[in-house]
């Protein structure tokens, strides 16, 4: 600091001797440098081309930075998947996800475990530190399932894995429908026509057709399997030995060799019906004598409907979802299906329908557009104060040209380094707009200062940027240094955020690079001397300045004399800051309007396939009818991916303005549907950035909260207390609350008689395999065809599989005699309840409650109020804990409180280490508190709640307040050094500063102003970023030209007195 404060000998006291300079020369004594700012100055064309080469290099990386949402951020998270036909829920939860867990929990790195298992499968999903490769994940979880194979049933299938990322959701729906083609048809048509097709798209990860393949079904019927003295394993024996697929080899003469291809399998059910199972008086029996076989589906309970204005509904519907791969880019892997649909529509046979259900790039590109609009406007109102303060328009150029040289400096770095064009880098630059221009605003005004004093513009660009260099270079680092830390936030969120810290900082090193190269040379070379003539604009800025001039002098003077009232003032600001900010309501994200919502549907425990497609039906009505909903998707009847009783819901809304807003539709419908016997409905908004917070099912409800321990009866006791009293908590919306605890499902519970067995000679073996053959709907045989394989499942007819009584028709064959014996013989059975779904977290039995929120009530509170219910009614020996966005959110409030003071740590180190002096950052960094309350004090009034957005413009906040302190610092430092008192030093400071200060402040206003305004279809999820900004900003504007100074004279007061 010591160097660049010593006083220029052509300072602004020599105006005389300046103005006799006639032309535009350097005189010798500044020729020979002293700034960094100086080769660029007398190097105009090596300058001129160096920003040549920044212009086509940050366009080029423009034009190939891929689109998205979000950054692309890999997650160290793997699914699991166990089937095992007919097992139920307690016994998969038991022998198949409880050894995986135990073999899982011995991986090194991991987070967490959590397991559902229900009917016939289980799913696993395990969680590791981010910081864990997925790769070497991976490897460890193929290891572990290798390990847990001995401690799993011996005939089980083994377990398959994939790597997951909880935010790679489909970008792309296409539904097809048909009232001609079955759904096994649709399904072949959708898989090799279209899916296929959609798969060689650059860029495409996966192509998943939802619906069901076709199967050959066989339903015996179990009277007349008994009147030919047959059972289930015959049958099952018979279809086995006639269709098969197999090498048989090839036969080789002295000239030619020919492959053997006997025509085995059976491709259709019609095939199947010859078959002869047995022979009974020398005649045979055939299939189609006991049973009735059927070109069916694979899962007929599966009931997949699509809805869409215009589009008449189909017998036969499935849907396409694609996913992009890691990286690509989102936007135009979304162009490249959308260009494929009129090439379908044209080979389409005339009884399909091929509709586009949902496409995501849109509504990235809507956002996207609403931020670039959003910086454009915020870059007008910039130029536009930089204008009105100076008046000229080659003044005015100069900041207008080094504010796209940041953003295309930027976008360079921002190619290099991988990154993406998506929502939260557009908004890192979109919050740069309103200081990328303060360092140049600070030059300028800095030289135009000077030459109005009478100094050539050459002679004002070099001794003003000797003046200057050094106040700008403070500036810079300090403000990067602010969101630094942001850069090495931890958890998931911070993954996410870190490209977004990292482009706002190289975004503001950038401004400093171009207002030491580009702007000085502009100064130097563009504007004209000053002859003296003022334009109006020019003429009415300088009077409206002297008038604020003359009533700051005034009441500078008088709290530099009663300094201790602006101490008191800066206590009562900091007071004020400590106490609104536990004043105020948190949350994560705010809602924000997507235009998409899912939901979840409920049904009894035990309510028949049948019964719960008429009862989601009935809902798609009442959807079909809703004023706010343009088209939706339907799902019920699916085996794995969610509980029997349980379908799924997809709905896109109408334009926003023709609505209302999506937290009023979610209520609606969530009402409305629930209002059907017997049929509950949870409904919750698609947010506009879909950051999956973990492996939480957000469809139940947008906040999870789960208990877990050692003794289940425990556990669900303690769950359906929770549970009751969430419901009656404040700000919870009551019909939303659910948990996942599934116990009162109906059973029959099957008692075997063992002696009476053993004297029929039936083991248990017998028993329970004659019960998989007969209810398990297993398939036995693989069809083989180029487009996919299909199952042959052999089963009981529905008519026999209809209630436990049907049971009496279940005969076994005695293993010593070979006959017949009756179920009931050796056996007796009884209803009983017990659960549908067993759920794991860490291979302890868990429960988790869910439930959403009426809008507008501030998770802060939700989890204080969780946190007493907690202490109120959790035993020590259970564990509770927030999953999803609730946990996250405590972990990003703490770590984002303790990020803040880092910040400030790290500013006032650099400032102290540029200073050179342990006191002077203290009085820069005093503009903190009274910047921070009046965001705080902003937020409060607008009865907006303190969101992430509202944490990031605290870091901004207080990287650009601070920047006040600098300046006024800076200059009074150094007129300190020309032997100005203390008082003197900071009151000169303070008056020359006032107009730089008011540039960069209303400038950065100005450019905040559009995003504290909501422009845009979701401005409202920005609208706080904006508040905390402006209102801060404007709030300490008025008071830190006056508490700044009175602290700088009360450190320097006491350091005199120390000194004596």
């Amino acid at each position: 600091m010591n160097t660049k404060h010593q006083s220029d000998p052509q300072g602004d006291k020599k105006q005389t001797s300046d103005r006799a300079e006639p032309t535009n020369v350097l005189p010798a004594e500044d020729a020979a440098g002293g700034s960094l700012a100086d080769p660029f100055i007398k190097r105009p064309v090596m300058t001129i081309l160096l920003t040549v080469s920044l212009v086509v290099f940050g366009i080029s990386s423009y034009l190939k930075l891929p689109v998205s949402d979000l950054p692309a951020v890999d997650y160290p998270v793997i699914n699991i998947s166990a089937t095992y036909d007919g097992m139920n829920a307690e016994t998969m939860a038991n022998s198949v996800a409880s050894p995986l867990e135990k073999e899982f929990m011995e991986i090194d790195g991991l987070e967490t475990v959590t397991s559902s298992s229900q009917m016939g499968y289980s799913k696993l999903t395990i969680v590791f530190n981010l910081d864990k490769n997925i790769d070497t994940a991976a490897m460890d979880v193929q290891a572990a399932i290798s390990r847990a194979m001995r401690s799993l049933p011996s005939d089980i299938t083994p377990p398959t894995y994939s790597k997951s990322n909880p935010n790679s959701s489909p970008i792309f729906y296409i539904g097809l429908g048909s009232d001609s083609m079955t759904a096994g048809q649709l399904y072949d048509y959708a898989k090799s026509e279209v899916a296929q097709r959609i798969n060689i798209v650059p860029g495409v990860s996966s192509v998943e057709v939802h619906g069901s393949p076709r199967a050959v079904r066989v339903q015996v019927n179990m009277k007349k399997l008994f009147n030919m003295g047959l059972t289930l394993d015959d049958v099952t024996l018979a279809v086995k030995k006639n269709t098969v697929m197999q090498s048989t080899g090839d036969v080789k003469g002295k000239t030619r060799t020919f492959i053997l291809k006997p025509e085995g399998q059976l491709d259709f059910a019609k095939g199947y019906e010859d078959i002869v199972v047995t022979y009974r008086n020398q005649a045979p029996v055939y299939l189609k004598d006991i049973a009735e076989c059927q070109d069916s589906l694979a899962s007929t309970d599966l009931q997949l409907t699509f809805s869409a204005k215009g589009i008449p509904a189909f017998n036969a519907a499935i849907v396409i979802a694609v996913t992009k791969a890691s990286g690509a880019n989102t936007v135009e892997v979304a162009k490249a299906v959308r260009e494929l649909i009129p090439e379908f529509k044209e080979t389409l046979p005339p009884s399909v329908c091929l509709v586009p259900l949902h496409d995501r790039s849109l509504s990235i590109l809507d956002s996207i557009q609403d931020v670039k609009e959003t910086l454009l406007i915020a870059f007008v109102l910039v130029v536009i104060v930089v204008f009105l303060f100076l008046g000229r328009a080659k003044e005015t150029f100069i900041p207008v040209v080094a504010m796209p040289a940041s953003v295309l400096l930027t976008f360079i770095v921002m190619k290099a380094l991988g990154y993406s064009l998506d929502n939260l880098s557009l908004m890192a630059l979109t919050l740069a707009i309103g200081f990328l221009v303060d360092d140049a605003i600070v030059f300028l005004e800095n030289m135009v200062r000077r030459m109005e004093h009478g100094e050539p513009p050459l002679v004002a660009a070099f001794r003003g940027a000797k003046q200057i260099s050094f106040t700008i270079l403070s500036m810079t680092l300090s403000l990067a240094a602010v969101f630094i830390p942001l850069v090495f936030m931890g958890g998931q969120i911070g993954r996410i955020f870190r490209e977004f810290s990292i482009t706002i900082v190289v975004a503001i090193l950038a401004s400093g690079v171009i207002s030491l190269t580009l702007t000085p040379m502009l100064c130097a070379h563009i504007l004209s001397p000053k002859t003296g003539s003022e334009t109006r604009i020019e003429h009415f800025s300088k009077e409206l300045e002297e008038r604020f001039l003359k009533y700051y002098r005034t009441s500078l003077t008088w709290f530099l004399d009663n300094r201790w009232f602006s101490v008191g003032t800066w206590v009562i600001c900091l007071l004020g800051t400590l106490v609104l900010f536990q004043m105020l309501p948190k949350t994560l994200f705010p809602v924000g309007d997507s235009g998409s919502m899912m939901g979840l549907s409920m049904t009894q425990e035990g309510t028949s396939p049948a019964a719960i497609r008429a009862l989601q039906s009935q809902a798609c009505k009442i959807l079909e009818k809703h004023p706010a909903v343009d088209h939706f998707v339907s799902v019920c009847g699916v085996s794995g991916f969610m509980n029997p009783n349980q379908g799924f819901f997809f709905i896109s809304l109408k334009d926003r303005k023709e609505r209302p807003h999506i937290t009023a539709i979610t209520q609606d419908l969530t009402r409305q549907l629930s209002m059907i016997p017997g049929f509950r409905a949870y409904f919750n908004p698609m947010p506009t950035l879909d950051i999956q917070t973990g492996t939480t099912d957000t469809r139940r409800g947008k906040y999870a909260y789960s208990i877990s321990g050692i003794d289940p009866q425990e556990v669900y006791k303690v769950a359906e207390e929770m549970r009751a009293n969430i419901t009656q908590m404040r700000g919870v919306f009551p019909i939303s609350v659910n948990s996942d605890l599934s116990i009162s499902n109906p059973e029959v519970r099957i008692d075997i008689d063992r002696k009476k067995a053993a004297t029929w000679g039936i083991s248990a073996s017998t028993i329970e395999n004659s019960m998989y053959y007969t209810y398990a709907q297993h398939y036995c045989y693989l069809i083989k065809t180029p487009i996919d394989q299909y199952n042959v499942i052999v089963s009981a007819s529905e008519e026999f599989r209809k209630s436990p009584d049907d049971l009496n028709w279940l005969y076994l064959r005695s293993d010593t005699t070979g006959k017949l014996i009756p179920l009931k013989t050796v056996a007796h059975w009884s209803s009983v309840l017990g659960p549908m779904s067993i759920n794991h977290i860490n291979n302890f039995p868990a429960v988790t409650v869910y439930f959403s929120l009426f809008p507008g009530y501030p998770i802060g509170l939700l989890t204080q109020d969780m946190d007493a219910l907690v202490n109120k009614v959790m035993p020590a020996e259970l564990i509770g804990s927030f999953e999803g966005e609730a946990s996250t959110f405590k972990a990003a409030v703490s770590d984002l409180i303790w990020l803040t003071v880092i910040a400030v740590f790290v500013m006032y180190v650099l400032l102290g280490i540029l200073y050179e002096h342990p006191i002077h950052p203290i009085t820069v960094l005093s503009t903190l508190p009274v910047a921070l309350v009046g965001g705080f004090l902003t937020l409060w009034l607008f009865n907006a709640e303190f969101s992430l957005y509202a944490f990031i413009g605290v870091f901004m906040l207080m990287g650009i307040v601070k920047k006040n302190g600098i300046i006024i610092v800076d200059f009074a430092i150094e007129k300190r050094a020309e032997g100005k008192t203390p008082k003197e030093a900071i009151f000169d400071a303070c008056i020359q500063r006032f107009r730089p200060i008011m540039m960069t402040t209303v400038s950065t206003v100005v450019g905040a102003l559009p995003i504290a305004l909501g422009w845009g279809a979701d401005g409202e999820s920005r609208a706080p970023l904006g508040y905390i900004v402006v209102g801060g900003l404007v709030f300490a504007q008025l008071i830190t030209l006056y508490v700044t100074p009175a602290i700088y004279l009360l450190f320097e007061n006491k350091k005199q007195m120390a000194v004596k």
